[in-house]
């Protein structure tokens, strides 16, 4: 028995150590090396990889049931489905270390946004998949290490077909919003960090998933809309080209209202206002009415909360500049007539 128990410890020992010692090895390969960043990512690794060991170890000095003098074989074959089921652990993790490095990687060599939230977003539902189908076979292996799933294997296979079927017409949704996110991940219609709208509501994308899709509102309520709805409808994707955007302001003011002044007024207020790019601008009257002239101002800014912060400075600055300059430009009901003057 002391020898069991000695076998024992020894195996927790060379567990803990492989794990440190792996640990170290990859701490002090990613100081070496701060430009590569998969090496800090793996360390993520060291429990699943300890899990493994363990499980190898266990079986290369023999079953449990020799080490505890026990009779049968149930404990071996946990251990082998202990190792089974820590290998697709250790594998996920390895997948999903080496995509993160790659999209780190891009990021710091790539100087466009959209490219840089395209391969964001296709990297994350990559890893997904990826994750999914490396639990599929996990379950898969682990299933066949039974003799009654083996036994059966040719009858479950003869009635594939009718299963699959039943399968696709119950789960028909799922399905279809998992080919969607497949859509989306790879179209770039959609991407992480997008500024779209959904049925009136504007939100910024904050994940996608295979079945559904998270938008960040203004408010910081979260919108989660399923993915097939951005194959099967409509929407504004106000970031896809581009991250900058257009903002306007709408303003009614009296047909005496000094146009000129104002133009001069928006420009020198841009030029000191951090929200916007410099690249466009302009002040037009756009229509007029018999009280009022309806002027816009228009100027561009780099992302979609620059040019909603733009647009209600733009508008407090102005209506303040003719309160202050030209108070008889803002609107107002007439109550005296007038009379036309005479020559």
């Amino acid at each position: 028995m002391l020898w069991q128990l000695s076998t024992l410890l020894g195996i927790v020992a060379v567990t803990v150590a492989i794990g440190w010692i792996v640990d170290q090895v990859l701490q002090r390969v990613a100081a070496r090396h701060p430009e590569a960043p998969v090496w800090p990512l793996l360390r993520r690794c060291r429990v699943p990889l300890q899990l493994v060991v363990l499980a190898s170890l266990l079986l290369a000095a023999g079953s449990l049931e020799r080490l505890l003098d026990l009779e049968g074989d149930g404990l071996h074959h946990a251990t082998v489905l202990f190792l089974i089921a820590s290998l697709g652990w250790l594998t996920v993790r390895v997948v999903a270390a080496a995509l993160e490095a790659v999209l780190s990687r891009y990021e710091t060599v790539s100087d466009d946004p959209s490219r840089v939230q395209r391969v964001h977003t296709q990297i994350s539902m990559l890893r997904r998949v990826v994750s999914a189908l490396i639990a599929v076979v996990t379950v898969a292996v682990i299933l066949l290490t039974f003799e009654a799933m083996r036994t059966i294997g040719a009858s479950l296979l003869a009635s594939a077909g009718i299963i699959g079927i039943v399968a696709g017409i119950a789960a028909q949704s799922t399905l279809g919003n998992f080919f969607a996110g497949l859509q989306i991940a790879f179209s770039d219609t959609v991407r992480i960090g997008d500024t779209v709208v959904v049925d009136g509501q504007q939100g910024v994308v904050e994940e996608i998933t295979l079945s559904y899709l998270v938008l960040r509102m203004w408010d910081y309520r979260r919108l989660v809309v399923p993915v097939s709805y951005f194959v099967s409808k409509p929407f504004e994707n106000w970031t896809r080209k581009h991250p900058g955007l257009l903002a306007w302001v709408v303003l009614h003011l009296d047909h005496t209202t000094p146009v000129d002044r104002l133009r001069t007024a928006l420009h020198d207020h841009l030029q000191t206002s951090p929200l916007w790019d410099g690249e466009e601008w302009s002040l037009q009257v756009t229509d007029t009415t018999p009280t009022t002239l309806v002027i816009r101002a228009a100027m561009t800014a780099r992302t979609p909360d620059d040019a909603a912060g733009l647009r209600f400075e733009v508008r407090e600055q102005l209506i303040a500049y003719l309160r202050d300059e030209h108070p008889n430009a803002l609107p107002r009901i007439r109550t005296d007539e007038t009379p036309p003057k005479t020559g």
